[in-house]
């Protein structure tokens, strides 16, 4: 695409950037409702706490399993068409989910309703990566990846008061009604921003395999999967830590879930923000390790005292203030023709390990009690620490 045409797409790029924003968030909350029916599998039906988290992970898994092909997706026949074909089967997945009342079978929606999710998250990514320069692309890209944190906040605070007020069945489908006008919002108002032309490119350095040219993306990816540990633990046993250890009632409970969320937002926007104003994603991201294995270490060493809440308000603000600056930095060295199966890697890794979080931590509070699950979960990004590859980075071009 010329120059000029992009110059009359540019004005545009906040709306892009909405839209996905809501498209990711629509996802989110899908995915993010079967942690939060953890409390009423473990109260209600009578499951265990890993027999809940198992259940929990079912979209977690479907999503970790198509990311890399969504990825190839996108970067094949574009955002727009992705992202409104897998958030409309999200939506058939929910209503699928509210029509039956087995365990097992609202796994398996859970299940196909992640694998369809998977869409949104190297789709979104794309559209703000190509539709914002260089500069003001961490602040752009911290901006999207609230969606996220909102995401698990209006699950938080939809989910639990609608299944205890009103059952499985409304819950999924106010949810399957979020992800189908996500759909429509895509196909109606998201333009695929410029690439350069594959056929002209064929010579070009954009089609070379960045895998191939440097170890920067494997250790991105890693480092990430070990961040996500304990991102995935707060968000899937904040709420019914509260409830069973604090004596919370659920809609105290969610009330904070939902509100720590928002906190969270504003953490990776300033993140994002942050990496634009010092030229660096990795080396805030390092920062951010950092900061994560020393909240999460503190949470489990006071987890009986008075500080323990304020302590996990802060872990929930800290490890996702990492994702943003790797999603972006792996976005840039994938370029236009690799960046779309990049995201999808980086997200599979994620996915990977936050699957392994509900029924491994859930296992590890079961055993040892929830001061020293959170304890131990520090191990995770204190390893992160020396994966970063800061000395390996390169100015976004």
């Amino acid at each position: 695409m010329s120059e000029a045409s992009n110059e009359v797409q540019a004005p545009h790029r906040w709306v892009m950037l909405g839209v996905s924003m809501w498209a990711q968030v629509s996802g989110t909350v899908f995915v993010n409702a079967a942690p939060f029916l953890i409390p009423y599998l473990h109260l209600q039906r009578g499951l265990s706490l890993v027999e809940a988290g198992l259940v929990a992970s079912a979209p977690l898994i479907g999503m970790m399993l198509t990311l890399i092909a969504w990825g190839a997706v996108v970067d094949w026949i574009g955002e727009r068409t992705t992202m409104a074909l897998g958030l409309g089967l999200v939506a058939a997945a929910s209503a699928a989910a509210a029509s039956t009342d087995s365990i097992p079978a609202l796994a398996v929606f859970l299940f196909i309703g992640g694998a369809a999710g998977g869409s949104t998250n190297s789709a979104s990514g794309r559209v703000v990566i190509g539709w914002f320069p260089p500069a003001r692309r961490g602040f752009a890209m911290g901006i999207r990846q609230t969606a996220q944190p909102i995401g698990v906040g209006a699950a938080a605070l939809l989910v639990p008061n609608l299944v205890a007020s009103r059952g499985t069945p409304l819950t999924f489908v106010v949810v399957a009604v979020l992800c189908a006008s996500a759909s429509a919002l895509v196909w109606w108002l998201v333009v695929d921003p410029p690439r350069p032309d594959r056929a002209a490119a064929e010579s070009a350095v954009h089609l070379a395999n960045p895998y191939r040219q440097d170890d920067r993306l494997w250790r991105i990816h890693a480092a990430s999967m070990l961040l996500v540990v304990p991102q995935f633990t707060v968000w899937t046993y904040m709420l019914v830590w509260l409830i069973d250890e604090r004596g919370w009632t659920t809609f105290a409970a969610s009330a904070l879930v939902g509100g720590t969320q928002v906190l969270g937002s504003a953490g990776r926007i300033a993140a994002g923000a942050w990496s634009d104003r010092v030229g660096s994603r990795l080396g805030p991201m390092r920062l951010v390790a950092v900061a994560a294995a020393g909240t999460m270490l503190a949470l489990g060493l006071l987890e009986g005292t008075v500080l323990a809440v304020t302590l996990m308000v802060l872990a929930t603000i800290v490890t996702v203030a990492d994702n943003g600056l790797a999603f972006t930095s792996v976005a840039e060295i994938g370029g236009p023709f690799w960046s779309g199966r990049a995201m999808g890697t980086q997200n599979t890794g994620q996915f990977l390990a936050a699957a392994a979080v509900p029924p491994g931590v859930g296992a590890l509070i079961i055993g040892t009690g929830y001061g020293w699950a959170f304890a131990t979960v520090a191990a995770f990004p204190l390893a992160a620490v020396a994966l970063v590859p800061v000395r390996g980075e390169h100015p976004a071009a």
